[in-house]
């Protein structure tokens, strides 16, 4: 039986990973095993010495582009000297590969107008994956994935002074564990309902493998739905505002699926950061569900305001009171959150105090590169600049939406330093989440701003994390090039299956201290760009969470479809090129400074039509503080790096 089960996981590898071509790739050349938009730029990373590629149609091996690599580039983020080539000028559908005198070549993609839109359904799968307190099951490359309905005991009230029990019964499990946490499930949430309201028709067709698909509410919506519903019972009660701020047990469970997860767990005291952000997702699903569940909005809509009227009658900072209940988890001051609240009360109701609380609170109007849930002000800036309401102070509004250009052209510039194309420079526990929220910021600046540059970085972010990086892997587990087999995720490592569930993107590299295990993991002393490895037991670099894979899911909704239909700018080039059509080396970039020459391409007998063109406990992940207020991008940044690289108390 269990050969049978690993050879139902290689056919799972065999599926989903990318096509690999007959003979063996070359680790050396380092590119997005996804694919590639027509439109989008298309850059491979290369990192040994050469000087020329060639691009390669998989069907009868013809050269369709050729082309001078860029740079070398000493990416101080690896120590590595690295190359690009940029093969933007061919945008003819097909399957392709890259040659490399003296190198060889690379893996096999596609040039596709909706390469994403599969990535896109089994990351959603990855969220039907963590639910709680129902059976999941579901099939996927040939395996099957599942387990009974788990945590039907959540959970007890006695830490809110109460007795017995409480129905906290539902929801998503946050990560790699069974918790339960309000903060982070209310970014998430609001980030996935950012996603519909960004890209509604697109995502209102796509069927996922859940239970409800094909149901009165779009697919996307009902999965979104099943967190929701759970959050509402967070709250103390119809007549109190305050929002409980988690459920969990006293200490983690081990690697245990989660019906064998049965310590008791309890419902942990109200903190108004969770409040806050419990307000603004509820605001913000009562505007989405409408004109689909009139009733669920007006149930969201009620729950918001009940809470909302707590905090303008309650304006310190409340902490939760975490003791006992394996420490301190999502803790951040409240600001930002608060933040977050009034702009998306304003938009759901109109209420002239609410945007006045928003626009008096964050000044200078600031917008952040980077941010997660303890800096959550962002969503409150986006959800500002994208009503349709009245009211909005014009000087206010001007300042918010001249930062959010800034703060897009700070990513595009950081994306051309390194030789792998992140847009972000630092790193910390969870970095590979943020770097797919970039294309948050990036594509609300886009409508702000129009400019190809800003859509081309967010696209290299995916690329980033589907192989164009220093391990030439994927990172989101059942996809693309050789992807995670070990995450630390309870439900992968107790099932007894090789291969891991699918569609969760990793937290990603960065300098980790010591875990003390068993087994005890020294502290990374490579480069941060080097620190990851596919071990379950390094939950600081390859744990899983709900917060990360929406990012992902963002990132790849943008993309749905083929995208913003703009030719690429040319100017995200990676380090060292410079924008300007393929061909015209040392041509200007749309978006910024260009950079050194760039790297020249011709097409050499192109398909035909292609146009001829020259934490949790231990988890440094839950320990934050705010961010809002007058602090720059900079600033910003920087303390959220903090927040998220902060020691935890106790191991995972």
């Amino acid at each position: 039986m269990q050969r049978l089960v690993r050879l139902a996981a290689l056919a799972f590898a065999s599926t989903f990973a990318t096509t690999r071509p007959a003979s063996a790739a070359d680790s050396d050349i380092r590119l997005n095993s996804l694919g590639y938009l027509p439109l989008r730029a298309k850059l491979a990373a290369v990192s040994a010495p050469a000087t020329t590629f060639n691009v390669l149609r998989d069907a009868d091996g013809s050269v369709v582009l050729n082309g001078v690599l860029s740079g070398p580039v000493n990416d101080a983020d690896t120590g590595e000297s690295v190359l690009t080539a940029d093969f933007s000028a061919l945008t003819e559908p097909g399957t392709y590969h890259l040659e490399i005198d003296g190198v060889g070549r690379s893996v096999s993609f596609p040039i596709d107008p909706d390469a994403y839109r599969a990535a896109f359904v089994t990351s959603m799968l990855g969220f039907y994956g963590w639910r709680c307190g129902t059976e999941v099951a579901f099939d996927y490359g040939g395996v099957h994935f599942g387990y009974p309905a788990c945590h039907l005991q959540d959970a007890h009230t006695e830490p809110l002074g109460g007795t017995g029990m409480g129905d906290g019964q539902g929801g998503w499990h946050d990560a790699g564990d069974y918790g339960k946490y309000t903060v982070n499930s209310a970014l998430t949430a609001g980030v996935l309902l950012a996603a519909w309201e960004d890209y509604q028709a697109v995502l209102a067709p796509i069927r996922l493998q859940i239970p409800e698909t094909g149901g009165p509410l779009p697919d996307f919506l009902a999965e979104l739905k099943w967190e929701l519903l759970w959050l509402l019972k967070m709250q103390y009660s119809a007549a109190d505002g305050r929002v409980s701020h988690k459920i969990t047990e006293a200490s983690h469970p081990g690697f245990v699926m989660p019906q064998a997860d049965t310590g008791a767990r309890s419902f942990v005291p109200y903190g108004t950061a969770a409040t806050a952000d419990f307000v603004a997702v509820l605001a913000k699903a009562s505007r989405v569900y409408r004109p689909f569940d009139a009733e669920f909005a007006d149930r969201c809509l009620a729950a918001a305001r009940v809470s909302y009227d707590f905090l303008t009658a309650n304006p310190g900072n409340v902490a939760a009171a975490e003791t006992g209940f394996i420490g301190d988890q999502y803790a951040s001051t409240d600001t930002d959150d608060r933040l977050w609240a009034s702009a998306e009360m304003w938009v759901a109701t109109g209420d002239a105090a609410a945007l006045a609380a928003f626009e008096t609170t964050l000044r200078p109007p600031a917008v952040s590169v980077d941010f997660d849930w303890p800096s959550v002000a962002n969503l409150g800036v986006f959800a500002y600049l994208g009503s349709a309401r009245d009211g909005r102070e014009p000087a206010t509004l001007a300042g918010f939406r001249s930062a959010l250009v800034g703060a897009a052209d700070t990513l595009v510039k950081n994306h051309r330093l390194g030789g792998y194309g992140r847009a972000l420079t630092n790193y910390y526990w969870g970095v590979n989440g943020s770097l797919a929220r970039t294309c948050m910021v990036l594509s609300q600046a886009y409508r702000v701003a129009p400019n190809a540059d800003y859509i081309d970085t967010c696209a290299d972010q995916l690329a980033f994390l589907f192989g164009r990086n220093p391990f030439n892997r994927s990172l989101v587990t059942g996809l693309g090039l050789n992807p995670p087999l070990h995450p630390h995720h309870r439900p992968s490592a107790a099932d007894g299956i090789d291969a891991p569930y699918p569609g969760l993107l990793v937290g990603g590299g960065w300098a980790y201290r010591q875990i003390d295990g068993p087994p005890v993991i020294p502290a990374c002393t490579q480069p941060e760009g080097l620190c990851w490895s596919d071990d379950q037991n390094n939950y600081m670099t390859n744990e899983v969470a709900i917060n990360w894979n929406a990012a992902l899911v963002y990132a790849l909704a943008t993309f749905v479809g083929g995208g913003v239909q703009v030719p690429t700018g040319n100017g995200s080039a990676g380090a060292g090129a410079a924008g300007g059509p393929a061909g015209s080396a040392g041509a200007p970039s749309i978006g910024g400074a260009g950079g050194n020459a760039g790297a020249s391409v011709s097409a050499t007998g192109g398909a035909p039509g292609e146009p001829s063109r020259g934490s949790k406990s231990g988890c440094g992940c839950r320990v934050g503080g705010s961010s809002a207020g007058a602090l720059p991008w900079l600033g910003a940044a920087l303390a959220l790096a903090a927040a998220l690289r902060r020691k935890r108390t106790s191991g995972r």
